[in-house]
């Protein structure tokens, strides 16, 4: 299993959901990419801020990379992760067993 350094060993979050947010906050730091994702997604800003809990959520964002793979490549480059690692974590937040309360 891959540990994320800023969080404790006590932390509840899925690995999962550290993949997640950790690719949403590698979408957002180009203006045109998040702007694409929010025109393909439907979202906007507050349902994208109030969504960061939802596996589902989660896994739409994983989707919109893997729909593109040069983001998809680039993204996982990024976060220091393999880009089969993006689209399992997907699959699995996409899981109706991988909810969390």
């Amino acid at each position: 299993m891959e540990t994320n350094p800023n969080l404790g060993p006590d932390s509840e979050i899925p690995d999962n959901e550290i993949i997640a947010l950790q690719a949403l906050g590698w979408v957002l730091q180009d203006q045109d990419r998040a702007e694409r994702l929010l025109a393909l997604t439907g979202l906007d800003p507050r349902e994208l801020r109030s969504g960061l809990e939802d596996p589902t959520m989660l896994s739409s964002l994983l989707g919109f990379l893997a729909n593109h793979e040069p983001d998809l490549v680039a993204c996982a480059d990024a976060i220091g992760v393999a880009p089969a690692k993006l689209a399992a974590a997907a699959q699995h937040l996409n899981s109706s067993g991988d909810f969390y309360e």
